[in-house]
């Protein structure tokens, strides 16, 4: 199983950049997706998720700001995040499961700063 993310980089105040993870080894459109990140000193936590059927969740701290997405042609999960905050600097992490075991993306920098 491979997760291989991109989309990272350093942004300002208010913009929007938008992550991209493509699966492999892996029955991609039955499985559910995530998207996790590490901030400098602080515990990963869950950012977004997304299931087979579309059903999404998000921490409170992105509800209406970012949106989880999948394209199961392309074997692909997407994170747009809009209205960037500093707070949102962190490290990002694709994420997923598949038979009983926890497989992580290596992880996509995001830097919010002005």
């Amino acid at each position: 199983v491979q997760l291989q993310a991109s989309g990272g980089g350093l942004e300002q105040p208010g913009r929007s950049l938008r992550l991209s993870c493509h699966a492999s080894g892996i029955v991609f459109s039955i499985n559910a997706m995530a998207w996790h990140r590490q901030a400098p000193g602080k515990q990963r936590e869950l950012v977004a998720e997304i299931a087979s059927n579309g059903t999404t969740r998000y921490a409170d701290s992105v509800k209406d700001r970012f949106t989880i997405s999948r394209n199961n042609a392309r074997r692909t999960v997407l994170l747009q995040m809009n209205s960037l905050k500093p707070e949102d600097t962190a490290l990002y992490y694709c994420y997923t499961a598949w038979r009983g075991n926890a497989y992580w993306g290596k992880g996509t920098l995001v830097t919010v700063s002005s």
